[in-house]
């Protein structure tokens, strides 16, 4: 017996129709957020020297806090061994 149903024919054409608009709608739409993501970061206008500013200032934080991790560990090291000799 064989299966030429008209109906699943019919149903699988609308499927592969809907899969072909779905994807066209999600490349659309990813084209278009990343047109706007373009635009908001060509907006920002940042200098360089603003830029290269902030970045020095994230780099001495980044520093400040390893070595506050440092000292803290030793402090830790240290209440550690003032507990273990009472």
């Amino acid at each position: 017996m064989q299966n030429d149903n008209k109906l699943f024919e019919d149903l699988s054409k609308v499927a592969t129709a809907a899969m072909g608009t779905l994807a066209g709608a999600t490349k659309e739409i990813s084209g278009v957020a990343r047109e706007r993501m373009k635009d908001f970061v060509g907006a920002a206008d940042i200098s360089r020297d603003e830029f290269d500013a902030v970045k020095a200032t994230a780099m001495a934080a980044r520093e400040a806090v390893e070595q506050l991790k440092a000292e803290i560990a030793a402090l830790k090291a240290e209440l550690a061994a003032a507990r273990s000799g009472d």
